[in-house]
């Protein structure tokens, strides 16, 4: 079916304008493929099965124009095979800079066209061939020395120190004379750049400091908290966020995240009548013991498998009580009630937030949460999103103690023992931005809320 060329230009400007084949498809009723064929054949098919252009160099652009529309007698197929890209890739270069005002026919330089053509190649000499390959060599050695010395993606935004680097790094078979014009460094700003006495690393104290306490933490504690524990020490060193994420990454420490693995899921049907989600999604409580969370996450080692059971609160994050065990029964989520509610004083009723589990649907949690006088509350099947404060509680858990490290040889037992000393150190040491860089007891304490 043909389509009039007004209607081809309308569709065009549209998906210029920033929306898809198949909003044009909707709108002007043409079909997305034709659309889409429209675009690659204005764009001279332009790497039409990626996602974006090939971008090239400017100078690349300026010789495959001058060759073939300078009057040097080279066809489109040809001048596309001496620059390394496609002939419609031209013709949309000539259309874009050329018709478009951008510039005009560039001028090329004879003894140019003579190293690139291929029939002129074949006329040099053995001493001018030797002459090309070794500028080539130079052109290649200048790009990778790019990469080694300073991971750019070019020369041209590079400083006159670091084109300095680049030349020093360049390998001893090419003189400085030859290699200052081909990163664009005059002889004397490569001799200045070198004569330069070097300036001393002015974060020089923040970096040995940085290093230091990333190790203390394992390597699980991301900027914020390496800043704010650089404020804290006993010579302080204030730098803002940015530049300690900067030093962070220059020096190697980086925090590790562990691929999300399969939870551990309690579901066992519906054994009796969910109550409410009370809580629905809204996390924040202005007092303790107003909302509480909880669930149960497992932790498999060689040894074995544990399961940890703990109440958070609402208020400040702090896990209230918890118990670990290796077997995940209705004994292990009770005794972490009954410990939550010895801490309650008169009057305070709490919301406790749990998932469908099995564990908050048998007599024992329901009795004990009737006797004192806890309001249940659960998430929609299968929506661990109604339970998120828990769930991203389980994460940092993780993340910080219990992924990277090597479990190998280590006893159930032992295991229950650091992750009992993991519990109480993120409730009495672990700091936090949002407790104004206090851990949850240490919130309380300022508070007067705890002795």
């Amino acid at each position: 079916m043909a389509y009039p060329q007004e209607l081809i230009n309308e569709v065009l400007d549209y998906l210029d304008s920033g929306h898809s084949v198949r909003e044009a498809e909707r709108r002007f009723g043409v079909g997305h493929e034709s659309a889409a064929r429209w675009r690659r054949l204005r764009d001279g098919n332009l790497r039409a099965n990626r996602p974006h252009p090939v971008k090239c160099p400017q100078d690349t652009v300026r010789l495959a124009l001058g060759l073939a529309y300078g009057g040097h007698g080279f066809g489109l197929d040809e001048v596309a095979v001496m620059v390394g890209v496609s002939a419609p890739t031209i013709s949309n270069w000539k259309r874009r800079y050329v018709e478009g005002g951008h510039m005009d026919i560039p001028e090329i330089d004879p003894d140019e066209i003579k190293h690139l053509s291929p029939d002129g190649r074949a006329r040099m000499t053995d001493e001018e061939l030797e002459e090309y390959i070794h500028k080539l060599e130079l052109k290649a050695a200048v790009l990778e020395g790019t990469v080694k010395v300073l991971k750019a993606e070019g020369i041209d935004d590079l400083s006159n120190d670091e084109k300095a680097a680049i030349v020093d790094a360049l390998p001893a078979s090419f003189t400085v004379t030859e290699a200052l014009p081909e990163v664009g460094l005059s002889s004397s700003s490569h001799y200045y750049c070198k004569a330069k006495p070097e300036r001393p690393d002015r974060h020089g104290r923040a970096r040995a400091a940085i290093r230091e306490e990333f190790a203390l933490v394992g390597g699980k504690r991301g900027y914020r908290y390496i800043r704010q524990r650089l404020r804290e020490r006993e010579d302080p060193i204030v730098v803002s966020g940015k530049t300690v994420r900067r030093l962070m990454a220059e020096e190697g420490c980086r925090v590790s995240y562990a691929k999300k693995r399969r939870s551990y899921s309690s579901y066992a049907g519906e054994i009796s009548a969910a109550p409410d989600n009370l809580v629905a999604r809204d996390f924040h409580a202005e007092a303790p013991n107003e909302k509480w969370l909880t669930d149960i996450t497992q932790f498999s080692i060689p040894a074995g498998k544990v399961y940890l059971s703990p109440v958070i609160d609402c208020f400040d994050g702090m896990p209230v009580a918890w118990s670990i065990g290796e077997s995940p029964n209705a004994e292990l989520a009770n005794s972490m009630l009954e410990e939550a509610c010895g801490q309650l004083a008169d009057g305070e009723h709490p919301v406790c937030h749990s998932d469908r589990g099995c564990h908050y649907r048998w007599p024992g949690w329901i009795g004990i949460c009737a006797e004192r006088g806890i309001v249940r509350s659960m998430s929609r099947k299968g929506c661990s999103p109604d339970n998120s404060a828990c769930e991203g509680f389980f994460g940092r858990l993780k993340n910080e103690f219990f992924y990277d490290r090597d479990w190998e040889g280590v006893t159930t037992e032992d295991f229950i023992g650091q992750l009992e000393q993991y519990m109480r150190y993120y409730r009495d040491e672990r700091i936090k931005e949002s407790l104004g860089w206090m851990s949850p007891m240490q919130y309380r304490k300022s508070l007067g809320l705890a002795a």
